[in-house]
C-alpha cells in the first residue's frame, strides 16, 4: 500500500471572516499541481461558518457534491426547490447534471458555529439528472465501527454515480476498525478530531492520509477519534466538463 501522510499544518488554510476553511486539494484560489485529488475524488474541504453565515448560491456541473455535517446545524438550499436543516452526523449528496444547478450552505444557528466536510466525487455515468439525497445518522450508528454513509446504488448509504464510498467512524481508545482497499483503489482518510493509529502511524486532529491499494487498512482509536474515509477508483472515465 502506498501512503502519503499529510499533517494538519501542511494543509491549505483560508479565513474569509465569516468562514474558515481547510482546502485539502486545489480549489478556488488555491492551486497546487501536487494536490489535485485522489482518483475520482477531486475536492475535499473542511469548512466552518460563523453563526447565521450563508455561503451564497453557487453553480456546479457534472459532479456529486457530498456533505458530512461535523458540528452545528447545517442549512441547505438549492435551485431544485429543496431546503432543510441537518444535524451532526448527517450526510447529503447533491448530484449536478451537465445542465448544472445551484446550491448554498448556511449556518442554521444564530449563536453557534457550524462545521461541515464537503467533497466532490466525479461520476462516470452519462445522462445524470440533478437531485438531492439526505439522511440523518446518529453518534451511536458510527461508534466503534466504520459506517458507510454513501456508496454505489444498492449498497448502504446514499447513492453515488461512481464506484466510490464514504465511511465515518467514532473510535474510542482501543476500538479497531478495518477496511479493505483493493487493487486500483484509492482512499483519503481524515481525522476530524481526536487521535488514531493507521497501522503504526499516529494521526491527530487535522491530519490526513492519501492511500493506494491493495491493502487492508487497520484503524485503532487512541483518544476518541472521529474520522471520515473516502474510497474511490484511481482510474475512471471522466464525463462532461471533466472529459477534456
Amino acid at each position: 500500500m502506498a501512503v502519503e501522510i499529510r499533517r494538519d499544518k501542511d494543509i491549505y488554510a483560508t479565513d474569509g471572516g465569516w468562514f474558515q476553511a481547510r482546502w485539502h486539494f486545489s480549489f478556488d484560489r488555491y492551486r497546487d499541481p501536487a494536490q489535485m485529488g485522489v482518483g475520482a475524488l477531486r475536492v475535499f474541504n473542511d469548512d466552518r461558518l460563523k453563526p447565521d453565515a450563508v455561503w451564497p448560491l453557487n453553480p456546479h456541473r457534472d459532479i456529486e457534491s457530498c456533505t458530512y455535517v461535523a458540528e452545528g446545524l447545517f442549512a441547505h438550499d438549492d435551485s431544485l426547490g429543496n431546503d432543510g436543516q441537518l444535524e451532526p452526523g448527517a450526510a447529503q449528496v447533491m448530484r449536478f447534471s451537465s445542465r448544472g444547478a445551484l446550491h448554498s450552505e448556511a449556518n442554521g444557528s444564530q449563536t453557534e458555529g457550524m462545521r461541515f466536510i464537503q467533497f466532490w466525487i466525479l461520476p462516470s455515468q452519462e445522462g445524470l439528472e440533478s437531485s438531492v439525497q439526505q439522511r440523518q445518522y446518529t453518534t451511536a450508528d458510527r461508534t466503534g465501527r466504520l459506517l458507510q454513509i454513501m456508496g454505489p446504488a444498492g449498497e448502504d448509504g446514499l447513492d453515488l454515480a461512481q464506484d466510490a464510498r464514504a465511511l465515518v467512524a467514532r473510535l474510542t481508545a482501543g476500538d479497531q476498525a478495518r477496511h479493505q482497499l483493493g487493487e486500483g483503489r484509492g482512499g483519503y482518510l481524515y481525522v476530524l478530531g481526536g487521535e488514531l493509529r493507521l497501522g503504526d502511524e499516529r494521526l491527530a486532529t487535522g491530519d490526513a492520509a492519501k492511500l493506494a491499494g491493495p491493502e487492508e487498512l487497520e484503524l485503532t482509536g487512541v483518544d476518541d477519534a472521529e474520522l471520515i474515509l473516502i474510497e474511490v477508483p484511481l482510474a475512471f472515465r471522466p464525463i462532461g466538463v471533466w472529459a477534456g
